[in-house]
């Protein structure tokens, strides 16, 4: 998808009697020009309601960008090279601020109508896959209070060193060590969040490029998802 004008949210709801009350919102990747909706959004979402949890795709606004293809491709390639380059160099990548407050209000959205969808208000974080994970992180970092999300699960964000609070949520990331994007500027995400004294956990695959959405296959990335699920299941209530 591109040219996302307005944003919405897909519920994906685990069967009657078998949810965890635990619910993600989700945000796919696509550099913040075009979506991966449905392989980092409904499958991811759909393999997470198979599993007990609650999931809400969001669909968030883009950069708007050419309607024909040609013009299109070169304006994507153009800008992707940014997200390129060699190890220590930092993104040069914003995140539009309407991502971030379309991400914030589809938070504050499910956790309004908690009670009609079966989860636990206080039981829902976020999860985003490339520029996603960059929008999740965001979310993250910058809501405050009770407006913060429960939890952060970061898939191939960018790793360079943030300013982490000292109430940021729990942290799961997970990504692939030959990752020519996520992988080019070493560990510093995961040291921030550690600097803080905040909980993290960090999955880094020996392969799996980037983009593998649920997993690529004959890879290890293929156990991220009960990874987390575990992992969730250790940071939720006594």
């Amino acid at each position: 998808m591109r040219n996302i004008t307005q944003a919405s949210v897909l519920p994906v709801l685990p069967a009657m009697g078998k949810g965890t009350g635990e619910a993600a919102v989700i945000f796919p990747g696509g550099g913040f020009m075009t979506l991966s909706y449905d392989w980092e959004g409904v499958k991811v979402a759909q393999a997470l309601a198979n599993r007990g949890i609650a999931a809400f795709v969001v669909k968030y606004r883009l950069v708007p960008t050419p309607r024909d293809e040609t013009s299109f491709k070169n304006f994507y390639d153009k800008q992707m090279s940014a997200w390129v380059g060699k190890p220590g160099e930092r993104l040069n990548i914003a995140v539009p601020t309407y991502a971030i407050e379309d991400g914030k209000a589809a938070l504050a959205l499910v956790r309004s109508r908690a009670k009609a969808w079966k989860i636990d208000p206080t039981r829902v974080g976020v999860m985003g896959f490339s520029a996603g994970a960059m929008a999740a992180l965001r979310v993250a970092t910058a809501s405050t209070g009770q407006q913060r999300p429960a939890f952060a699960a970061l898939l191939y964000p960018p790793m360079e060193s943030i300013q982490v609070p000292n109430d940021a949520p729990p942290a799961f990331v997970a990504m692939a060590l030959d990752d020519p994007l996520s992988g080019r500027a070493g560990f510093g995400l995961i040291e921030s969040w550690m600097h803080a004294g905040r909980p993290i956990e960090f999955h880094g695959y020996q392969k799996g490029k980037h983009g593998f959405s649920l997993g690529r296959e004959r890879t290890t990335t293929l156990g991220w998802i009960d990874q987390f699920v575990s992992w969730l299941q250790m940071n939720g209530p006594p």
